[in-house]
């Protein structure tokens, strides 16, 4: 087996520093990705012990599996597209719904290397993060590279987010 690449490093390090911040505080992670097929929920189970912190995770990678699994609504999927701040605040509050966890994260972009727009292109990627009982905090980013380095910058960012989210509380 070969050793971890930086980038792979960086990531488990990023998970590691979640897990933490999710025991401390005595809560748990559920997460609803699109963009990034799973691979959050991967780095995050990657860590040993992440059964205390990880409650369950939704790959919603279809309009269909974001209304099926999440309640995402098809109106808001028709009129703002899957890759937007609206749909990733209904994923964030479907899995909130349908979860036991207290953190929730959402994901959703347009990895390439095609299906992007002249306002919304290959790169961009949605972002929500939501406590239980909490306001969801939506972000928009854009990411350059191939697929992969779009959906691997997209993982870190998501898991960053979560820690930001912590360090903005009293």
């Amino acid at each position: 087996m070969s050793a971890p690449s930086p980038a792979q490093q960086n990531l488990y390090e990023l998970a590691v520093q979640v897990g933490v911040a999710l025991r401390t505080r005595k809560q748990t992670l559920a997460i609803a990705e699109s963009c990034t097929g799973g691979w959050i929920a991967k780095v995050a189970t990657d860590v040993p012990g992440s059964s205390g912190w990880f409650d369950r995770g939704f790959v919603t990678y279809s309009n269909a599996a974001k209304n099926e699994l999440l309640g995402v609504q098809e109106s808001t999927l028709a009129s703002h597209g899957a890759v937007s701040a609206q749909v990733v605040a209904e994923m964030v509050a479907g899995a909130l719904e349908r979860s036991r966890a207290d953190m929730v994260l959402a994901v959703s972009g347009i990895a390439g290397p095609d299906g992007g727009s002249p306002d919304k292109p290959v790169g961009t990627v949605y972002f929500a993060w939501a406590q239980r009982h909490g306001a969801v905090q939506a972000e928009r980013r854009h990411f350059a590279g191939n697929r992969d380095a779009v959906r691997l910058q997209a993982v870190a960012a998501a898991l960053q987010g979560v820690l930001d989210v912590f360090a903005r509380q009293p």
